[in-house]
């Protein structure tokens, strides 16, 4: 059988990023074994779910081309895919189950349900003890439910332990009694979870669940459902959960956890991705750098590591940098543009947005830098005093440099100068005024933009206007 796989976010909230980790392992694993990418959405949760969550998490797995096989938008042969089409088959099953005696009708109070509930943690008794679940009582609850009664549907749980292999975990037991009765449909109409999750991922031949540990216990009440519908089991690998550096849980205390946030953050897809793809598994060449292209044949649910993985912000932006720092210039300038607000960048040619991208794309992590970078070092119009400045002026050649730069500047009636302009004026100072190495390049430097060290200044300058060039030397 083909291998499938799925993601089933819940449309309460913006793609959070432990669940795009989630969906990255699921779709490499497909690729891997050329298998089945699929989404589907999971909003029994009325209250909180909305279409404006559900299509947020969509286009933020489409923007981490997380292109999946089957979803809502490309339905296949098990739609639909929101759980909140599929409500009849919910209550198709659950009728099932209580045709066969393995699930019943609870009339049972709040006031009852808490007197249970303290009671089995008191005396260590199951948390359902209600006279709902005898045999005898079926009856009368099915007439209540007939006579347009409103009850929830209890999952009668077996007496016995339960086992599964988990890829990362290794063999997992559960032993007689952990759970009580639980309950599968509510009194609205509305499945539970476990059991709502149990017979799409059956219905929809789910093959292997690749999940988040802290799904491990709920495995247990979905090996019962699975064997009392007489489903086939899926494989599973519960994968480490995503903490913060005080070792607690990844929440929104240690800072940005959506994925949205990281897109307007001005982070590369692909940077994201590489790092979340980190965060419990390892490449079996150790590398830190690659593309989901350069690692899907190499992709195994055995490198999995059982330890949480540490959220860390700053290997995530340094990962994004060497993203930027890879990418070709013209592939770059496009992603680049949105993040940039500058009029002046906007207005200026393709060739100088390219040869300022180009310039500082080894000096930035994040997209949203190189505005900074204008400002920093093209758009200012007089050289600020400090010691650095101070020092190389102090120079008995720096005047000579300046007063050169200052005669040339003046004869100069484009916007912009050209790189052999700014070699012409440094060959003539070289030869002419007999000044080399560190006095003529830092003298260069110091006089044009007031700084000691920076980019490239053959690039640096042909992207300044003449006219700030001209104001910051008073010509």
């Amino acid at each position: 059988m083909s291998v499938r796989v799925r993601l089933a976010p819940s449309p309460t909230g913006n793609l959070h990023i432990g669940n795009a980790r989630t969906a990255i392992y699921n779709f490499l694993f497909a690729k891997k074994m050329q298998g089945s990418f699929i989404i589907r959405v999971e909003d029994t949760d009325l209250e909180r779910s909305t279409k404006e969550f559900e299509q947020n998490q969509m286009e933020d797995l489409k923007w981490l081309g997380l292109q999946a096989d089957e979803s809502p938008a490309n339905p296949g042969e098990f739609a639909p895919y929101r759980q909140s089409e599929r409500l009849e088959l919910y209550k198709d099953y659950a009728q099932k189950l209580l045709d066969e005696g393995k699930a019943f009708y609870d009339f049972c109070s709040d006031e009852e349900l808490q007197i249970m509930s303290e009671k089995a943690k008191s005396e260590g008794t199951s948390p359902y003890t209600g006279k709902w679940k005898k045999a005898e009582h079926w009856d009368e609850a099915k007439s209540r439910v007939a006579a347009g009664e409103k009850a929830p549907i209890r999952f009668l749980v077996p007496d016995k332990a339960y086992s599964f292999k988990d890829y990362v975990r290794g063999e997992v037991k559960f032993p007689a009694g952990m759970v009580g009765d639980f309950v599968i449909l509510r009194s609205n109409g509305m499945p539970t979870y476990n059991f709502c999750n149990v017979v799409d991922d059956a219905l929809q031949k789910m093959t292997h669940i690749i999940r988040g540990e802290d799904h491990t216990n709920n495995t247990l009440r979905q090996l019962m459902i699975y064997e009392a519908l007489d489903f086939d089991i899926p494989e599973f690998a519960h994968v480490s959960l995503l903490i913060g550096e005080d070792r607690q849980k990844l929440s929104k205390r240690h800072g940005v956890t959506s994925v949205r946030q990281y897109r307007e953050d001005g982070y590369l897809p692909e940077a994201l991705f590489n790092y979340l793809c980190l965060l419990g598994w390892s490449h079996p060449e150790e590398k830190d750098v690659f593309n989901w292209q350069d690692i899907a044949n190499d992709f195994s649910l055995t490198r999995f590591s059982k330890s949480h993985a540490i959220y860390d912000v700053e290997k995530l932006k340094w990962i994004n940098g060497q993203h930027i720092k890879n990418m070709e210039a013209e592939e770059l300038l496009q992603k680049v543009r949105p993040f940039i607000k500058n009029e002046f960048f906007h207005s200026q040619t393709k060739e100088w947005q390219l040869s300022f991208v180009s310039l500082f794309q080894d000096k930035v992590q994040l997209l949203k830098e190189f505005e900074s970078k204008i400002n920093e070092y093209v758009l200012f119009e007089s050289l600020n005093s400090s010691s650095e400045l101070d020092e190389i002026m102090g120079w008995e050649t720096t005047p000579q440099i300046q007063d050169h730069v200052k005669a040339e500047l003046a004869k100069i009636d484009t916007d912009f100068i050209q790189a052999e302009d700014l070699d012409s004026w440094m060959n003539y100072c070289k030869k002419e005024l007999k000044i080399k190495g560190k006095p003529l390049f830092m003298g260069f430097r110091g006089v044009l933009t007031g700084m000691n060290h920076g980019p490239d200044l053959k690039v640096l300058v042909p992207l300044t206007p003449v006219s700030l060039l001209k104001k910051r030397l008073g010509v």
